[in-house]
């Protein structure tokens, strides 16, 4: 007799040898024909196929709560004279083999489920009826694990199974551009089932649109550069770079829009790039460049996918990005954790302060945090953002060592890391860094909620590219209607301080609302002049306080506190002591160009018209700013401003429209 094994764990640490069964006889085979119910199997139970008999043996399993493999087969010696006998056996038979260790290769460290579990089933194939058939020899069902559950045994990977027509369905979703999150609820609708109950997991999911990455990785990234190309000939500002490797593989590639490119200008100043994410689809980091317009919302630009997570890789990326941007860095930069990438800034961005986005630490805390304090958790939460809040860098370091010496968190490795990093992400170390408001919680949610846009499942990198400019695009329109909102929403004046209606018909009703919180508050606080400048503090304090300086001839003021250098709104100290020198207008460089009512104009409309038409262009649309703001003061300017529009717009859609010019851009081949 030849035996050969299915896995070689198997032939080591299961042994089914004829003493370990319970073989056919006579006597046995008509006991278990009495005793046994037709869903158990029963020695001498006969199958037409060896399939069917596995497919009965593993609905008997799903039922008692485990899967099973096949294991074994035997057979005649010689060639051609077929098999005779097969073994099924339970999914945690069998003991994990030892794997050679590749000091070149990383290694998985996965947990093995294998347990040497000696339940099985055994059938022979026989002839005696004349048409062959399989006949149960041995049969075991006794089990050295747990049992699962009927709600729990459908998670094994035996029963996760994705039909033809859920395949097709879920590639359909893809293309959509929805997560895989969405597609399963959309699916469990569809089939009417609870929540989690589908016969298939998120990870199965993911898989599956994997392994249609994996059909033919080259096409994938020659398809991916000939979409950028065709970007390219539509739109001459759009910009991208790319490396390949020594096989003449794609290796990065990083990409931004023209629209992004004039929105950096003006808004450039803060920048977040976020590199914590990874493409559903693709085993490639993701980094996604992302700052706030002068109306508090994000604003695209830029995006680079990454084969590795390294310094040469992120060194390449903020070259490209400063490249893309005229080599115009930003004044600060908001990232998550990462020592290659911390590096590759002070070495691409020697100018730039680095700091790390408390949101990306925040996520983590749950994970760290949640099993070791327990019930104490929030109230370690809510003392964490106490201190992060803190204006004096004193109290902070102050407020930290009572903080760990509270909870006990003397040797917690992920709280030592934290006050090693402090500088970089504690809001005493960071004031007097310009960070457009893109520490506040509302804000940082409002970030990650457009970065989760252009996250969702795809099933082709080429069209991640026009998922990000579908995302960009409707993001931008969405901007444009909310800015006309905040247009044409009434300001209410609240102090009737000159300086308020000043502020109120220059700033954007989003930065205006952060100064007149200021200013309301400054209503509260007291001022006295020293010999070097002016100390303020809140009427009900007797210590303390702020130190502002002021110097009317050349209109400089700053404060301690160093809010305006850290979001470009004055804070209430100043704005006291102006108060108090009779100062009836903000002074001009204390409303920066970046949160005044200006109007980006469409990049789209801009590059398909002659140059000599941009500035008339760029002068229209800022008449139509200053249009809406005026109009909207009043019900009697609104009908006014509506009725002659409405007259104006009928007059230019009498003119006719010069045809713009195409491109046939059928002829690009891919010349890499």
């Amino acid at each position: 007799m030849m035996v050969l094994y299915d896995d070689p764990s198997d032939q080591r640490s299961l042994s089914l040898d004829d003493t370990s069964s319970t073989e056919e006889s006579p006597d046995e085979t008509r006991l278990s024909l009495e005793t046994t119910s037709d869903s158990v199997p029963y020695i001498g139970q006969r199958f037409g196929t060896h399939d069917a008999a596995y497919e009965f043996y593993s609905e008997f399993a799903k039922g008692c709560g485990f899967s099973i493999r096949r294991h074994r087969t035997e057979g005649k010696d010689g060639v051609g004279k077929g098999l005779t006998r097969r073994y099924f056996v339970c999914h945690r038979a069998g003991n994990t083999p030892a794997k050679n260790s590749n000091e070149n290769k990383p290694q998985r460290n996965r947990k093995s489920s294998r347990c040497g579990c000696q339940a099985y089933l055994r059938i022979s194939k026989t002839t005696e009826l004349g048409a062959p058939e399989w006949r149960v020899t041995g049969f075991a069902n006794h089990h050295n694990h747990e049992l699962l559950e009927p709600n729990q045994v459908r998670f094994l990977p035996a029963y996760r199974t994705i039909s033809d027509t859920d395949k097709t369905r879920i590639l359909m979703f893809a293309k959509t551009g929805i997560s895989v999150q969405q597609m399963m609820r959309l699916m469990e609708l569809e089939k009417c089932v609870e929540p989690g109950y589908l016969p298939f997991t998120e990870k199965d999911v993911r898989n599956l649109l994997q392994s249609f990455r994996k059909v033919d990785p080259e096409d994938e990234s020659i398809d991916l550069l000939r979409m950028c190309r065709n970007i390219k000939d539509k739109d001459q500002n759009f910009r991208f770079e790319f490396t390949l490797d020594s096989n003449n593989r794609l290796e990065n590639i990083a990409w931004s829009y023209a629209s992004s490119v004039q929105m950096y200008e003006i808004f450039g100043d803060a920048v977040v790039f976020d590199t914590t994410h990874r493409l559903n689809a693709f085993d490639m980091p993701l980094g996604i460049w992302v700052g706030m317009n002068n109306y508090g919302m994000p604003c695209f630009f830029g995006c680079v996918l990454l084969r590795e997570e390294n310094l040469r890789s992120f060194s390449w990326a903020l070259k490209a990005f400063l490249g893309f941007m005229n080599g115009k860095a930003p004044q600060t930069l908001l990232t998550d954790q990462n020592m290659c990438l911390k590096e590759a800034i002070s070495m691409e961005m020697p100018a730039t302060k680095h700091a790390l986005c408390i949101w990306m630490i925040v996520a983590k805390f749950p994970s760290w945090f949640n099993a070791i304090l327990g019930e104490r958790y929030n109230e370690w939460k809510a003392e964490f953002y106490r201190l992060y809040n803190l204006e004096a860098i004193e109290d902070f370091e102050l407020g930290w060592r009572d903080m760990v010496n509270c909870f006990g968190l003397h040797t917690n490795r992920h709280i030592s890391n934290l006050s090693a990093l402090r500088s970089l992400w504690a809001l005493p170390y960071l004031r007097s860094h310009f960070f457009a408001g893109m520490t506040s919680t509302g804000q940082s949610k409002s970030i990650n909620a457009f970065i989760q846009r252009f996250l969702n499942a795809q099933t082709r990198l080429a069209h991640f590219v026009e998922q990000v400019a579908v995302a960009v695009d409707f993001k931008d329109q969405a901007g444009e209607q909310q800015t006309m909102q905040q247009n044409l929403q009434n300001i209410c004046l609240k102090t009737g301080a000159p300086m308020e209606a000043h502020a109120a018909a220059i700033l954007t009703p989003f930065a205006f609302s952060k100064l007149q919180e200021q200013l309301v508050l400054a209503a509260h606080y007291a001022s006295y002049q020293m010999e070097d400048g002016f100390l303020v503090r809140h009427h009900t304090k007797d210590e303390g306080g702020r130190k502002v300086y002021w110097v009317p001839r050349e209109g400089i003021v700053s404060c301690s506190c160093h809010q305006f250098e850290f979001s470009g709104i004055l804070c209430r100290h100043t704005l006291r002591v102006l108060s108090t020198g009779n100062c009836f207008q903000i002074p001009e460089r204390y409303l920066p160009l970046r949160w005044r009512r200006i109007s980006v104009p469409s990049t789209k409309l801009l590059h398909c018209i002659p140059s000599d038409h941009a500035e008339r262009v760029q002068l229209l649309q800022s008449m139509v700013s200053t249009l809406i703001t005026e109009s909207a003061k009043s019900k009697e300017r609104l009908d006014i401003a509506t009725e002659h529009v409405s007259m104006l717009l009928s007059r230019i859609r009498e003119q006719p429209v010069l045809p713009q010019g195409t491109r046939d851009i059928s002829s690009i081949h891919r010349n890499f």
